[in-house]
């Protein structure tokens, strides 16, 4: 049950000080199709291309004209995320906030507004372990977490099952709940060509063997019933590839997890990570298949003032390399990186600029150029 607005104040987006040093949719709604022989190039293709995405009787058929539709099931193109013509594909979305405290902000209204005004390609569902999370009820967060990806899949988006873990950072230390989650999204989502699996939202005071080792037990419980979802997996430092302990991406590339079909999350935060960022991302990017989960154009709290200078170079960049992201996040929380203002998800108004903080109405010229 939603709370009361009042009551939602839940902690700041990390508890962590960030290094800054080193759509039924119309055909205009689906992704940016790159042809592999141009990086950066983009065109976009007709809603009567659309292809069958349907993998077995039981999957829920997309919209004619959405992004699922007209690219089906995704697979990886050696780094690049493709489409099922073969061709490399870059979704643009946002992801949501803990449903614990924002449940709310995710209805029929809410979700249209994002798949036809916003005319995004994917939403990241994301299901808190911790934080009055799916610990204390899951049944009750599974539910949740499925209303919201079905409500995507009927518009033709692809979603983003998040297993956000947090606090602790070791994902080892929720393993066993881990295994529940992901035996009961991958059961029911098997025959959808819309999900992707992230495992471990942000690691953090963890060497990377440790989260590889994590990855090498989950993967195959969704691998039981979903041989074609693509997993995402955290890397170490908050998804940093490491630079916010000190590290970089030579790590994950000299010891990649030993799995078939996966891509490894970047996170940031523009007000606090700069070019050392920036780079290893697009050295990441040239190695192993990115995918960046989440990211926004303030401070690592998810709060403070824009800087959509920086900003604006990692979208430049994951536009040139076709690293597909989502941003963070799609409610009305307080701070200036929730995209709605206040109070605009106990109303009805989805739509357009008024109801966007300047954080928002960025993103979404961002998510439909």
């Amino acid at each position: 049950m939603a709370m009361a607005h009042a009551q939602r104040h839940p902690r700041p987006r990390h508890p962590w000080i960030a290094l800054t040093a080193a759509a039924a949719l119309t055909a205009g709604s689906m992704l940016v199709l790159a042809p592999q022989s141009s990086a950066g190039a983009s065109v976009r293709e007709g809603a009567n291309q659309d292809v069958d995405v349907e993998k077995s009787p039981g999957a829920v058929r997309a919209p004619a004209g959405s992004p699922v539709a007209v690219n089906g099931q995704l697979e990886l193109c050696a780094t690049r995320l493709c489409n099922a013509q073969g061709k490399a594909v870059q979704l643009k979305g946002m992801s949501t906030h803990g449903t614990q405290w924002y449940e709310q902000c995710l209805t029929n209204g809410s979700l249209d507004a994002l798949a036809r005004d916003w005319q995004a390609d994917v939403l990241r569902v994301s299901t808190y372990v911790q934080e009055d999370g799916y610990e204390t009820d899951p049944a009750k967060f599974t539910r949740i977490a499925q209303r919201v990806i079905d409500q995507a899949v009927a518009r033709g988006m692809y979603a983003i099952i998040d297993w956000h873990m947090l606090s602790p950072g070791d994902p080892n230390e929720n393993t066993q709940l881990a295994k529940r989650f992901f035996t009961e999204m991958a059961k029911k989502y098997a025959n959808q060509p819309n999900v992707f699996y992230e495992i471990a939202n942000e690691p953090s005071g963890v060497e990377w063997s440790e989260i590889k080792s994590y990855a090498e037990e989950i993967i195959p419980v969704i691998r039981r019933y979903d041989p074609d979802g693509i997993v995402l997996v955290g890397t170490r430092a908050w998804s940093s590839l490491g630079v916010s302990e000190g590290s970089d991406e030579s790590e994950v590339v000299d010891d990649p997890v030993d799995a078939d079909n996966i891509m490894y999350t970047f996170h940031f935060y523009a007000a606090d990570h700069d070019d050392a960022y920036l780079r290893t991302l697009s050295r990441a990017a040239d190695e192993i298949p990115m995918f960046v989960t989440e990211f926004g154009t303030q401070k690592a709290s998810g709060d403070g003032g824009n800087n959509f200078t920086m900003s604006q170079k990692y979208i430049d960049l994951m536009k040139q390399k076709n690293i597909s992201w989502t941003n963070w996040n799609y409610s009305d929380d307080s701070r200036s990186g929730a995209v709605f203002k206040p109070g605009t998800c106990d109303g009805d108004k989805w739509t357009g600029t008024g109801v966007l903080k300047p954080a928002g109405v960025w993103i979404r010229e961002r998510i439909k150029a």
